[in-house]
């Protein structure tokens, strides 16, 4: 199907992502938005073969609880920054939040919740990027990008490599803003 295949390409994108980390010796982390809540599925770590164990066993579907998901990777971020690293939060979505905060189902109250927690990290500063796993655009992903403060990238516009140029791009300005 064709969720199958953009679920392919997105992780493919993924994959080369934590290949060009790796380069750098960045740590990474993955987190799910899958079911009811989001789940921290790999601490921060520079195991690249860690890393690509964890996404090729990745399922797709079910519920998104995508504040929960933001959440998570906010706290991961924060826990990072503590560390004296430098986080990032790179979010796959299709914007399509269907689980609010305390698990209820709805969109309404799922897409607000998501919305809040994206202003959360605007708020905080930390660079992010959101990448957009439709088929076409859409706004709902492109509101969360706008209300994190993120960079914006549809996967119909945007191959794996652009992906990374991109990451790589807003990671060295988020680390030469740190320095001036």
């Amino acid at each position: 199907s064709s969720a199958v295949q953009r679920f392919g390409e997105a992780k493919g994108a993924i994959e080369l992502l934590l290949g060009e980390s790796y380069a750098r010796r960045d740590h990474v982390a993955l987190v799910a938005v899958r079911g009811q809540v989001a789940e921290l599925l790999l601490p921060s770590t520079r195991s690249l073969t860690r890393a690509k164990r964890v996404l090729s066993s990745l399922p797709g579907g079910g519920g998104t609880p995508l504040a929960s998901g933001i959440d998570a990777g906010f706290e991961v971020a924060k826990a990072a920054a503590h560390r004296g690293q430098s986080p990032m939060i790179v979010l796959l979505t299709d914007g399509q939040a269907n689980v609010a905060r305390d698990g209820s189902h709805g969109r309404k109250q799922a897409s607000a919740d998501a919305l809040d927690a994206a202003r959360a990290v605007q708020q905080s500063g930390l660079p992010a990027v959101v990448l957009d796993t439709s088929n076409r655009p859409q706004v709902r992903a492109a509101d969360i990008a706008a209300a994190m403060g993120a960079r914006y990238m549809p996967l119909p516009r945007a191959d794996a490599e652009a992906l990374a140029r991109t990451v790589s791009t807003v990671a060295d300005e988020a680390r030469s803003e740190r320095v001036v």
